[in-house]
């Protein structure tokens, strides 16, 4: 397998809801073109591309795979990306290094949740789209309400390139729109004939809006158009490349991938239409500058957009050639770590199977081995060339994880900390304040496959627990109190006196020590042991176990022993005295709290307004974004967000998003808190039976 030459690669990722047959499309184009010798993942055949343990135990894909075809003397990198909602992650990377988006959609269910989300970001990042209509050959399958879903939802821009020649069971093939033929396969033989008569009249129509639409890539071309002269073959072939690497003609195919109908076309189609990597435009660079990719720009500069620990091959890096030409052995520095990088060796991807390579030009998709690189690092010979980073779905789903063996913890947190880095939409963090280790996510899922795969390549045991809710204690008014501490054990004895007067503190200081004894009632040496006994009992709490913040604390009275009076005998007495004046001093509860900005369709607006309120949260605002979709923006107890990314994509069926934010501490009602103390009261008795 030589390296392609820059205009003859085309690099197209594969998105869509989850399930509508995207590997299918990948695994029947890799048949089609003879590098596989049967239809992978169809009728008992294993897939090629679907191969982890985890993507056959769950029939969904979690990694983004490659499948590298040759067709008709180019090259199409065509990157099989995962979609179900929590491993959506590596369909940003993978649109970040492609020029074209193949959005694959079920022709019963037209356009779902995930498809319009990725819609967009493939909009924010430029890239020029199509759509593949899958199953036209199933019982229910709806070509005209397909396409009219799409259109409502995508915008008119979007025109037939071809046709279903029927549907469900008499399907037989697609009616090319722009070579006016009809095709249809029998495995990878292919035959043309003239258009059915009862089809001439829908494929002449969409004709006429193909032409209309690429008319507008060419000023000169349209007003001939537009002056009623029809385009000549030529003329429509020349504009349909520039439309839709303009983005002003979005092609949709259809077709069925089990039965490989439809597919010889979208592989032509791409070869001939789709842009190449330079037709992309430019790569930004993160001081501002863009870089264009080209073959003929001599530094070899290289961009990091999927890392993967593979139990067999270790760390792989997926690299996308930006410019120049990479050759086995060659030396670049990373942008990011200043440090040095050898890339021994290059191969070619396809599933797990790996080639190696001579060279790798400018443009084209490749793999390496055994680098520090991480996702999103650039690769240069100065060092100094570095692409901006792509932006990921927000990892708001959170969860602690613990091991069950006392002794793997370390184990544990390598591994995952290993894992976090080659996948930037998982995060790990340790929680001082209460001790657990918080995984960061896109979803649960995606927790659950981590955790798989920690105990198949570790044999170490881990499960999620609660997290747990950092609450806080504070006091609402003055109270003073002695704290006395005498004990006397037949030798030296103990004996500690102190008043302390305790006040709450509303300028958001959480503690504050003051001396107010006169007259030596306590001598100067022993005043910082009722600071110290003040500052350990408040970290215990005086109600529920949490720590005691924004308090006073001023000692203006005592007495002592010249003999048994000592640092210790104060500090219990100041931690005496502590408890019996907060006790008065109305204390209670505090959590944390969040604001929170969701974003959904106006029609789940309501739904969700309506769970913040039962979550005792408060909307704070309501508005609507350029896209359209309803932006509600509220405070919420961090406590009622724990799993919140998971109601979210429950209230919306998948199409809402959300942000949150530290918003401060706010007293906790009245029921919580007597739930908090007696959850605190009932483990102090159990642990001291």
């Amino acid at each position: 397998m030589g390296a392609p030459e820059t205009a003859k690669v085309r690099n197209v990722v594969l998105v869509g809801q989850g399930g509508v047959g995207k590997t299918s499309l990948a695994e029947a184009m890799l048949h089609l073109s003879g590098k596989t010798a049967r239809l992978g993942g169809h009728a008992g055949t294993k897939p090629t591309l679907d191969y982890d343990a985890e993507e056959v135990k769950r029939g969904v894909s979690i990694s983004t795979s490659i499948a590298p075809i040759d067709w008709k003397d180019h090259r199409i990198n065509v990157l099989d990306a995962p979609c179900y909602p929590d491993f959506i992650g590596d369909a940003y990377a993978a649109m970040s290094v492609c020029e074209t988006a193949l959005f694959v959609v079920d022709a019963a269910e037209g356009p779902q949740p995930t498809t319009v989300k990725l819609w967009y970001a493939a909009e924010d990042l430029r890239l020029a789209r199509a759509v593949f209509i899958n199953r036209i050959d199933k019982e229910n399958a709806d070509y005209d309400s397909t396409m009219a879903l799409l259109r409502e939802r995508f915008g008119m821009r979007l025109g037939a390139v071809t046709l279903p020649w029927g549907t469900g069971d008499d399907f037989e093939g697609v009616i090319d729109i722009v070579r006016m033929k009809a095709r249809h396969c029998e495995g990878v033989k292919q035959t043309e004939y003239d258009i059915p008569e009862e089809y001439r009249a829908q494929a002449e129509a969409a004709r006429e809006t193909l032409c209309e639409l690429v008319a507008e890539a060419d000023d000169d071309l349209m007003e001939k158009y537009l002056e009623g002269e029809p385009l000549t073959q030529d003329e429509v072939e020349n504009l349909l490349g520039k439309a839709i690497a303009q983005r002003l003609f979005v092609p949709v195919f259809v077709g069925s991938c089990t039965r490989e109908l439809g597919v010889h076309s979208v592989m032509d189609d791409i070869v001939t239409y789709f842009p190449s990597p330079t037709d992309y435009g430019e790569m930004p660079l993160v001081d501002g500058d863009t870089l264009k990719i080209s073959s003929t720009d001599d530094r070899p500069v290289a961009f990091v957009f999927k890392t993967l620990n593979d139990p067999q091959q270790g760390r792989i890096s997926f690299i996308k050639v930006l410019t120049g030409t990479l050759t086995p052995g060659i030396e670049l520095v990373n942008a990011r770590t200043r440090k040095g990088e050898r890339l021994a060796h290059l191969y070619v991807m396809c599933g797990r199977e790996m080639t190696e390579v001579g060279k790798a030009e400018a443009g084209d998709i490749i793999v390496t081995t055994k680098i520090a690189a991480d996702t999103g690092d650039t690769l240069s010979v100065s060092g100094k060339v570095e692409a901006a980073a792509f932006q990921f779905p927000n990892s708001q789903y959170r969860i602690a994880i613990e091991a069950e063996n006392r002794g793997d913890e370390e184990k544990l947190f390598t591994f995952v900390e290993r894992a976090c880095d080659a996948d930037p939409t998982m995060h790990i963090d340790r929680d001082e304040e209460t001790a657990q280790t918080i995984i960061s996510a896109v979803g649960e899922a995606q927790v659950s496959v981590l955790l798989n795969r920690l105990e198949e390549r570790t044999k170490v045991k881990a499960h999620s627990v609660p997290i747990k809710i950092p609450y806080r204690e504070t006091i609402r008014r003055v109270a003073s109190a002695q704290g006395r501490h005498k004990k006397q054990t037949g030798g030296a004895g103990q004996f500690g006196d102190c008043w302390l007067r305790v006040e709450p503190l509303t300028d958001g200081t959480d503690y504050e020590f003051v001396d107010e004894v006169v007259g030596g009632h306590i001598p100067r040496a022993l005043i910082p042991a009722v600071d110290k006994g003040v500052q350990e009992t408040m970290k215990g709490g005086v109600i529920a176990g949490f720590p005691l913040t924004g308090i006073r604390v001023a000692v203006y009275d005592g007495s002592y022993h010249p003999v048994d009076s000592n640092e210790m005998a104060f500090r219990t007495a100041a931690r005496i005295g502590l408890q019996k004046a907060c006790a008065d001093a109305s204390p209670v509860v505090l959590e944390p709290m969040e604001n929170i900005t969701v974003t959904i369709p106006e029609s789940y607006a309501g739904a969700v307004m309506g769970d913040v309120s039962a979550s005792r949260g408060r909307v704070t605002g309501m508005d609507t974004n350029d896209r359209g979709d309803t932006v509600v923006t509220a405070t919420v107890p961090y406590a009622e967000l724990t799993d919140y990314a998971t109601r979210l994509r429950s209230l919306s069926r998948g199409t809402g998003d959300f942000t949150m934010e530290p918003a401060g501490y706010e007293q906790v009602p009245h029921d919580v808190q007597e739930r908090l103390v007696k959850e605190y009261q009932d483990a102090r008795a159990a642990g001291n039976k």
